[in-house]
Formats: structure tokens, sequence, C-alpha cells
């Protein structure tokens, strides 16, 4: 006599993944680390953000010797200033992602003299290739004393050359140099000095520091 064969063992409830409404596997938030971390360096310019190149470029790797750290957001190779970096990817989270809409501060140098009406533009926001920009705020600075540049940046001698301190709240790729150029204020230099409560006050370039507990 035939027997019928038994249905195969459901798995138990320890090993199946969690799942949600939908049925797809659950996120399961990591742990925050014991020592949550939090580093200010001041990137110089050249430098990529990242710990290893296969060119033989600089990275954070030759300025930082924290284990366990990783950039919360980025800053590109051509652009110096305020770079965080943290072992906590809660923290990573609320710094780099454009949800939190964490305000950044730059001063940048742009060829032309600003009119009222560009830094209007750039206030109200921007049209780019991807979109238009949230309102900025944006205004005219005294040049700031800043570390010299290495290498230093091109001027045309019949162009005068300004400095803005731009804030944003949103992280697209370049977004401050296609900002300032569409409103006819190429960039030259960009330095970023603050992101959210944090700002690169008391460091000079290439240095790092690692905030306390009670900063973060």
């Amino acid at each position: 006599m035939s027997r019928t064969p038994r249905p195969p063992a459901k798995p138990s409830a320890s090993r199946r993944p969690a799942q949600g409404k939908s049925g797809a596997p659950r996120r399961v938030a990591k742990p925050r680390p014991a020592e949550p971390k939090l580093v200010l360096f001041n990137k110089p310019f050249d430098v990529l953000t990242q710990f290893n190149d296969d060119q033989g470029r600089a990275t954070l790797k030759d300025f930082i010797d924290i284990p366990g750290v990783y950039p919360a957001g980025r800053l590109d190779r051509d652009s110096e200033g305020l770079l965080l970096l943290t072992n906590d990817g809660q923290l990573q989270a609320r710094i780099a992602d454009p949800k939190h809409k964490l305000a950044k501060t730059y001063w940048v140098q742009v060829e032309g003299e600003p009119s009222e009406a560009q830094l209007q533009q750039l206030r109200d926001g921007v049209t780019l290739n991807d979109g238009p920009t949230l309102p900025a705020e944006a205004r005219a600075i005294e040049e700031p004393q800043l570390w010299p540049r290495n290498p230093p940046v091109r001027f045309r001698q019949s162009i005068p050359t300004r400095w803005l301190e731009l804030v944003i709240k949103e992280g697209r790729n370049r977004q401050v140099r296609r900002m300032t150029a569409a409103v006819g204020l190429p960039t030259l230099r960009l330095v970023r000095v603050r992101i959210g409560p944090w700002s690169l006050d008391g460091l000079e370039q290439g240095q790092f520091r690692e905030l306390q507990s009670f900063e973060l």
C-alpha cells in the first residue's frame, strides 16, 4: 500500500527571516556601537573622500588613523573643508541622508561680481538639469582668512572674484558649483565650513579632531 508523502516541515520561527507586510525580508537595524565616534576633518584640496585608491591618489588614509570610521557624506576631490566621519550607522544617516535636510554652509569664491539679482536667484532656488534646488541662504562676504590652496587658484586678471556664503539643505552631486554656474558665477574655490552644529573652527588644513561623547 502506498503511503501519502508528508509535506516538508516548516522552518522554525527562529530560522525564518523577519518579514514586512509585503512579505519581503525586513531590515533589522544594526545596533549602535558601544562607543560611537564622530571625527571632524579639514580635508585638503585634491584628496579623495575614501580610504583606498588603486591609482595612488591622496586619500583619507594619508591623514586619519582611527579604525572603523567612514565618511558621513562626501566632499568632492576639488573641494576643501569639513568632512565628518563616524562608526555609527544611525549618525551617518542623520548626517548624510537628504531627508534630514541638515544645513551645510560653504564659502565660495566665484568669478565675477555678484549682483543682488543673482543672489536672489540662489535664495529662490535654481533649476538644474536634475530639477530645481531648494531655496538657499546666499550672501556676499569679505574674503575669509583661509590657508593657501595647493595648487593656487587660477585667476583671470581681467575678471574680478568675490566670496559668497551659501547654505543648502541638499546633497546633490557638485550642487554648489552647478548652482553658482547656473546664475553666471563660476566657482573657483569651494570650502565647506559647517555641517549642522559641527564647524571647522580650530582645525588647520589636513587636521582632524575626534569629538567627546557629550559633543555628539
